[in-house]
């Protein structure tokens, strides 16, 4: 794998409180920043035949570490209610949990390497939690299908990537252990590593290049139907349009085995890009699905322009040797009667 060598540190904007005059009285508490950015209103660029400029290399690993639900601690807020201070102080305890568990990465004395070479330290998130709708930022709860859909799942699960075996093929380990994709959502957000995404526009086209296993997705602008139903692919099959500056992207037809959370078929992604500074993109996923969801929720997240974080190549089945050890393990340790013990790799190339 390759890994970019960044800065361990946050920066002094982050680890640095404003110092206050003694005598003059305190203000009152601000915004996030990423609440800041989104109140002042930001028009893009035009590409030559018109629409909102979005290309160009983006990063979210800033976003590293941020918790996907709202923590217990902020119970009553909402993620706009947390101001830049409380933020401060939470990007400061995040990063020193990375820390301590850097040793952890990869297992116990793997060799993993220094924590420099890891893209997610020293994150300096945009917000408290991702789930935005609903206000409570929790997921709703599941549906009577989807429950009885996940506890059938569960019971027939073997491997599945980070459970414990038996692993009797490749079927039993994760899309991702066996280098073919991280899905959508799962493509964009945040790793320890490759989260680089490179936006292309072409007249009718956005192309999306994802660094981690190396997938685009192709969405036509046209207003073409989605394909049959009983065609499925495992990023789904996206159509887009733009609302103003707003890049909305609606994806169905997604493969069972690659929906997003255990979804059903019925599932429909709707992302929205919204550019909200000159090199700033906040992303946003609502999951639509009635059969494994009460309502529909949305999480988001920013992304970062920046052209120093080009997409390295991806060679995860050139070097994929934990799918063939975690495989000839489990054959091993049948011969020994200690079947089981193998563990998924969770995409170790």
């Amino acid at each position: 794998m390759i890994l970019r060598n960044i800065s361990t540190g946050l920066s002094a904007a982050v680890m640095c409180a404003a110092t206050l005059s003694a005598q003059a009285p305190a203000p009152p508490s601000r915004p996030s920043a990423d609440s800041a950015r989104q109140a002042k209103p930001y028009t893009p660029a035009k590409t030559p035949w018109g629409d909102p400029d979005l290309q160009g290399t983006y990063t979210n690993k800033d976003e590293s570490g941020i918790p996907f639900e709202r923590p217990s601690q902020f119970a009553g807020k909402a993620v706009s209610d947390v101001d830049d201070a409380e933020l401060k102080e939470l990007i400061a305890e995040r990063a020193q949990a990375a820390l301590e568990r850097a040793p952890g990465v990869g297992g116990i004395d793997t060799g993993a390497g220094p924590t420099h070479w890891y893209e997610n330290y020293g994150a300096k998130n945009s917000r408290a939690w991702l789930v935005i709708d609903p206000p409570d930022g929790l997921i709703p709860p599941q549906s009577p299908e989807g429950r009885q859909r996940a506890a059938m799942a569960a019971a027939a699960r073997r491997g599945n990537g980070f459970d414990i075996g038996p692993f009797d093929g490749p079927e039993d380990l994760s899309l991702y252990d066996r280098c073919i994709s991280r899905g959508v959502p799962g493509s964009m957000m945040p790793a320890i590593y490759g989260n680089s995404y490179e936006i292309i526009q072409a007249p009718g086209w956005v192309a999306i290049r994802y660094e981690m296993v190396h997938e685009t997705r192709l969405i036509p602008l046209d207003a073409r139907p989605h394909v049959d139903g009983d065609i499925r692919q495992y990023m789904g099959d996206a159509r887009g349009h733009f609302e103003g500056s707003t890049l909305v992207v609606e994806t169905t037809n997604f493969k069972p085995v690659s929906a997003y959370r255990g979804a059903s078929e019925h599932l429909k992604l709707i992302e929205r890009f919204t550019p909200t500074a000159a090199k700033t993109v906040q992303w946003s996923v609502t999951a639509d699905d009635p059969h494994t969801w009460t309502r529909p929720w949305t999480f988001a997240m920013s992304l970062t322009k920046d052209n120093s974080q080009q997409i390295f190549g991806y060679g995860c089945h050139e070097g994929n040797y934990g799918l063939r050890d975690i495989l000839s393990a489990e054959r091993a340790a049948e011969k020994n009667g200690t079947a089981g013990a193998a563990r998924g790799n969770g995409g170790v190339e």
